[in-house]
């Protein structure tokens, strides 16, 4: 038997922003992953389409790098907390991590929450002082603050004595001293440097390679021991079916072995690996064999889950359970029922929506899907708005109509029958002449500060926790009162008692009385008390949201009314009327804005607001029934 390859995995790992995907790309670029000619795009690895428009990393991503004589398998992992469960079962299958923190902003939320599962695994990180060139940058301030994050969470002495690097990962740089790129500082604002992954002058990222190698030990050599291999994430290919994703923990595994899969310490059934993949760069490439230590694919097994383990049928030992997080938030997707329902969409049938969430339940572990009273409607649950959006965008990209009701947190029971709710901690950078009109806002909303101190440049940072039904909603208000010049970060803490009645919206809407075409006139009479969400020739039906009224309740407009002919006077032209432009609703906008009696119809073309009960006389029935 040869040598065993040398191998390392690590994760990068940091709050949303911070250029976890960026380092990434300097990494593969450092290391001869792309060809010479070959044009790169900016975060290589965010492959899908809407990681790509929003900038973030939706789902964890793995490659591998060689430098000098090891293997190098690197996951990057996503940053906003609705995907937190990916970073969580990520943690089993790396030997380190690097964490990466602005050199501004310091540690988030987020930050807190990586970092923790990192150490609860028992990994040494090392820390990335990332974005050293930023005019506000505070290294010095940063390193102390994270020290004492560490302490905050109880790292042994092994974890605090952390590896520091420096670096602008964007220009694929890495120093072990920050003073090394204080000519490329934009302090004066004169020097505007191109992005390069593969480093600026003399100066690139090898350096952190040369501080992973030193830092981290490669994988021992286990081959003679029984296979043992834990499924860590899933992934779903249209040939080949459900993969497994996770690290060989002993043994080595081949293509069309006979396996045992253990659910549990004592379920199990026997299966055959059809393939077995590694990751060479950024490509998946199958193997005959794999050995322990690498981070594998395997095919063939259809049933497989996350937290089972493969093992030698002659030695099944389950290496325990992964947990999955519980659902925090939950909505109800329906058959999509209004008036325009089929125009456009390819799929709008309810056994259309249920095998598409189905096929969501193979990968998205985070999700949960129930049956309600209709059946042409179904209760999916998940980690946030941002992590149900997704998916609906997904939905509605691949030709899916439906119709989404408001957002609700999911309850729990305490020990002693006490309604519990979810609870984030949130953290929002504001400049100073806006603080208190946030601290307000928060207050209204159940909020309880934890901290406020100074940024130092006119701006306040504060710490709140707030319950998760108190947020929906708040960010489009957060805009508005920090005038775009805040920031906020939010991070599920877990499930407290009921806080109590939260208001919601205290608008109420305009609300279309017939099916047609919007017309420059109708709009321009309404908009005096109305926010318009429509423009002149959209097409309404009755029962659709197309304003905001100023007052409080629900006002029923006709936008659809056309100037008056006479034979004494002509109707004249409308070139001259001024109308205000209309407010323009992403997705999670509208599921943020509306109330429990009003649907968002997504379809593939347009994102609309409705009431549920689409004829007004419905309505003020329904409204006499409740009083």
């Amino acid at each position: 038997m040869g040598d065993k390859e040398k191998i390392i995995n690590i994760a990068v790992i940091a709050h949303v922003d911070a250029g976890k995907s960026t380092l990434v790309d300097a990494l593969l670029a450092q290391s001869h992953v792309f060809r010479e000619n070959e044009e790169v795009v900016d975060c290589v690895m965010d492959s899908d389409a809407i990681e790509r428009e929003r900038g973030i990393t939706i789902y964890s991503k793995n490659c591998s790098i060689m430098y000098k004589d090891y293997k190098i398998n690197i996951v990057d992992t996503p940053g906003h907390a609705d995907f937190s469960s990916e970073v969580e079962r990520i943690m089993k299958t790396v030997d380190t991590v690097i964490l990466l923190v602005d050199s501004s902003e310091g540690p988030m939320p987020q930050t807190r929450f990586v970092l923790n599962k990192s150490l609860e695994q028992g990994l040494n990180p090392i820390l990335f002082i990332n974005k050293i060139d930023k005019r506000d940058a505070r290294i010095n301030e940063v390193v102390d603050e994270v020290y004492e994050l560490f302490m905050d969470l109880e790292a042994n002495d092994d974890q605090l004595d952390f590896p520091i690097m420096y670096g602008i990962a964007r220009q694929g740089i890495a120093v072990s001293d920050p003073s090394e790129v204080a000519d490329i500082m934009v302090d004066d604002g004169t020097i505007k440097i191109k992005k390069s992954p593969k480093g600026y002058g003399d100066l690139n990222i090898e350096p952190l390679l040369d501080k992973i190698v030193e830092h981290c030990n490669p994988y021992p050599d286990l081959r003679e021991e029984p296979l043992q291999f834990q499924i860590s994430s899933l992934a779903y290919d249209d040939y080949i079916g459900r993969l497994g994703i996770g690290r060989i923990t002993r043994g080595k595994l081949k293509a069309a072995q006979q396996v045992a899969v253990m659910k549990n310490e004592e379920e199990s059934y026997n299966a055959k690996v059809n393939q077995v993949f590694v990751y060479r760069g950024l490509q998946r490439m199958a193997v005959d064999e794999a050995e322990c230590g690498d981070i594998v694919v395997v095919s063939g097994i259809p049933d497989i889950s996350i937290g089972e383990t493969i093992c030698d049928p002659a030695h099944p030992e389950s290496l325990g359970n992964i947990s999955i997080e519980e659902p925090t938030l939950s909505m109800n997707f329906m058959v999509n029922s209004s008036p325009f329902a089929g125009k456009v969409g390819k799929f709008v049938t309810s056994r259309h929506i249920k095998e598409r969430l189905e096929k969501e339940l193979e990968v998205n572990v985070g999700l949960v899907v129930e049956p309600t009273d209709s059946t042409d409607s179904f209760k999916v649950s998940g980690r946030g708005e941002l992590h149900l959006s997704i998916l609906i965008e997904n939905m509605r990209r691949e030709g899916y109509e439906l119709a989404v009701s408001k957002p609700e947190v999911v309850i729990k029971r305490g020990a002693n029958g006490e309604v519990l709710e979810p609870v984030e901690e949130v953290v929002v950078s504001v400049p100073d002449e806006h603080s208190g009109s946030v601290i307000s806002k928060l207050n209204i909303r159940k909020g309880m500060m934890k901290q406020m101190m100074s940024e130092g440049n006119g701006y306040s940072r504060i710490e709140y926790s707030v319950p998760t039904r108190g947020l929906m909603g708040y960010r489009s208000e957060f805009i508005n009162d920090t005038h775009g010049e805040g920031t906020m970060v939010r991070r599920f803490d877990g499930f407290e008692p009921w806080k109590g009645e939260i208001p919601e919206r205290t608008n109420g809407v305009a609300v279309a009385q017939e099916e047609g075409n919007c017309t420059p006139y109708a709009i321009f009479n309404i908009q005096e008390r109305v926010q318009m969400f429509v423009e002149p020739g959209t097409h309404v039906y009755e029962g659709m949201i197309v304003g905001m009224n100023s007052r409080g309740d629900d006002m029923v407009v006709n936008p659809c009314k056309a100037k008056r002919v006479s034979n004494m006077r002509a109707a004249g032209s409308d070139d001259t009327i001024k109308l205000t432009p209309q407010r323009t609703f992403t997705l999670e906008e509208a599921l943020e804005f509306i109330n429990g009696d009003e649907l968002v119809e997504v379809t593939p073309e347009d994102i609309r607001l409705r009431k549920k009960l689409l004829r007004e006389i419905d309505r003020r029935k329904a409204g006499n029934r409740n009083k």
